[in-house]
């Protein structure tokens, strides 16, 4: 039988969790970033892991990507970061990919194309917050500093 292709993530993510909130109750924000833009993601992991105390335990460049990660590893994250535009598929699938999901984990779109009809879309599919990457990134760190769930064992 061949062994999941998520089995290593599985077992850094089994790493992290223990590491992060048994040994460390409440010190990182354990994150998984939906973004397809590589300067994007080499910028916004070190600012998460510097602003906000995040953990990025991985990425996807597309919504199948994100879904797959998501499915194979439901409770190791706290924070889903979505982009709306992705190299396949949208960031409105993942968001209604992972409506259900458990109580303490937030979703938030980060896009550079934030109207006020997709506000209320992604809000619709169950996003806990929409910020815009231009104009929006004081109030994403501080949602992040403020609206954190208060340990991983708890959610």
């Amino acid at each position: 039988m061949r062994p999941s292709p998520f089995s290593y993530a599985e077992s850094a993510c089994a790493t992290l969790r223990y590491w992060f909130t048994e040994q460390n109750p409440g010190m990182a924000l354990i994150t998984f970033l939906v973004e397809d833009n590589k300067t994007i993601r080499d910028n916004l992991v070190p600012a998460l892991e510097d602003l906000v105390n995040g953990h990025v335990v991985g990425f996807a460049e597309t919504e199948s990507g994100a879904l797959a990660w998501l499915a194979a590893h439901p409770d190791a994250w706290q924070l889903l970061i979505v982009d709306l535009f992705l190299k396949e598929g949208s960031g409105l699938g993942v968001l209604a990919g992972c409506r259900k999901r458990r109580p303490g984990q937030r979703v938030v779109v980060l896009s550079n194309y934030v109207t006020a009809d997709i506000r209320a879309r992604c809000e619709a599919l169950g996003a806990d917050a929409v910020f815009d990457k231009s104009r929006d990134l004081d109030a994403f760190i501080e949602y992040c500093n403020t609206d954190r769930p208060s340990g991983f064992a708890a959610l």
